[in-house]
């Protein structure tokens, strides 16, 4: 990679990064908000069309579902490019400062912390229900706090470091196809009754996408706290969490805090039994 090349990439990701951290996320019409209904417009046409409702049709509608709902966006993203020698400077950081989601992580994390410091528990049990996918009602202190810290290690991952990774390897078309394979693995990839077999391709491609991206979030999080607690917790701990790419960046970011995390939770009304990360 030539320096001017580098010198470009960096002056997007930085204009990227300070409008993320002035502005925040689009609070009206952002794009990611208008993708999931775009996406489930999308999952409702290839369920009614195509393939029948066997295992092997259904993973072959949500394939092609996954296909319809993220390419012409990307290529979109290609195409707007084009429309000017110097179109790339404004495509690139838009699209990449569409897709971070660093200050409005941090705010999320504020409105869990600051009631369950004040000793407001169905507050604090109100507001991280706003950010992680499990039954919040009945957790205490601790449980909130667990889930809290969770989601902020994930999504670090995935709007922050994962969209930055994407955005070196592809400009704004790779992180345009990162976030939105990300969106549809929230949307689509929980095995629960109706995306067991549809969900299965957007779970394994955003698996795919963001191995690398976990891996040097996990990477990250260990330098920036105890870093031999956090390899240590990487390395015999996240192996035995589900996801391939949760289990590297939440057992690290564990580690390095010094807390622990796993255990039960609630999710979709059934309750699953998760491997403790971290120590603490």
């Amino acid at each position: 990679m030539s320096l001017s090349l580098l010198l470009v990439l960096a002056i997007k990701m930085a204009a990227a990064l300070l409008a993320d951290r002035v502005f925040g996320e689009a609070r009206r019409f952002h794009p990611l908000v208008g993708f999931g209904r775009w996406a489930g417009w999308v999952e409702q046409a290839c369920r009614r069309l195509f393939f029948g409702t066997n295992e092997t049709g259904m993973r072959l509608a949500g394939l092609l579902a996954w296909a319809l709902a993220v390419l012409p966006w990307v290529a979109l993203a290609l195409w707007l490019r084009t429309l000017h020698p110097q179109a790339h400077w404004v495509v690139d950081s838009m699209l990449l400062y569409f897709a971070l989601g660093g200050r409005s992580l941090a705010e999320h994390a504020r409105a869990v912390a600051t009631p369950l410091a004040a000793g407001d528990l169905d507050a604090a049990r109100e507001r991280v229900g706003w950010i992680v996918s499990r039954d919040t009602r009945a957790l205490d202190t601790e449980g909130v706090a667990r889930a809290a810290t969770e989601s902020v290690l994930e999504n670090g991952n995935d709007a922050v470091f994962g969209a930055l990774l994407w955005f070196v390897l592809g400009g704004g078309a790779g992180v345009v196809l990162f976030r939105l394979a990300n969106t549809l693995d929230a949307m689509w990839g929980y095995r629960t009754p109706r995306h067991l077999h549809f969900g299965w391709a957007a779970a394994r491609i955003d698996d795919l996408l963001g191995w690398l991206p976990a891996r040097l979030t996990a990477l990250t999080y260990a330098l920036l706290g105890h870093t031999r607690r956090a390899l240590a917790c990487w390395r015999t701990q996240a192996p035995a969490w589900d996801s391939p790419n949760a289990g590297p960046v939440m057992a690290a970011g564990a580690g390095a805090l010094g807390v622990r995390l796993g255990g039960a939770a609630i999710y979709h009304g059934r309750e699953e039994h998760r491997p403790a990360l971290g120590e603490g």
